[in-house]
């Protein structure tokens, strides 16, 4: 059952740090596999965070009105991989509005901002701000 990110960042801010991570953790176990017909796109290289040390590959676009999120996090980085679980858990099949909504300091509302080293904050926030860029770049390309 998906969970909103009002409902991630009330748990996530209630709980303290071991927990915190923990969760990251168990979400880590929960990001769903790449569609088939995203594993062997073209241009995949295109969808890499670069700011991000971990091999991140995010997939966001509008379909029907509905924000389609999908992502790549190899299992050797369990927190990134937790982080971008919560992410696509909590905006996929959301309204573009939603997702625009979602606050720039989100790991610090998530208190994770103080769990996490800087190295890794600046990665996870990027991550961030490229799903709300291309939700946005996919909401301006659709016909009115």
């Amino acid at each position: 059952m998906a969970r909103s990110l009002q409902q991630y960042i009330a748990r996530m801010s209630a709980a303290d740090r071991s927990t915190r991570l923990e969760t990251l953790l168990d979400l880590a176990a929960r990001l769903p596999p790449l569609p088939p017909e995203l594993q062997h796109e073209s241009g995949r290289e295109a969808r890499r965070v670069p700011e991000c040390q971990t091999a991140v590959y995010l997939w966001a676009e509008v379909r029907n009105g509905a924000v389609r999120l999908a992502a790549e996090v190899p299992r050797e980085s369990p927190t990134v991989r937790g982080f971008v679980s919560l992410l696509v858990d909590a905006l996929d099949g959301r309204s573009p509005a939603e997702v625009s909504a979602v606050p720039d300091d989100l790991l610090h509302a998530l208190r994770l901002d103080d769990a996490l080293g800087m190295t890794r904050t600046q990665g996870l926030t990027a991550i961030v701000r490229r799903v709300k860029r291309a939700v946005e770049d996919s909401s301006s390309r659709i016909p009115s």
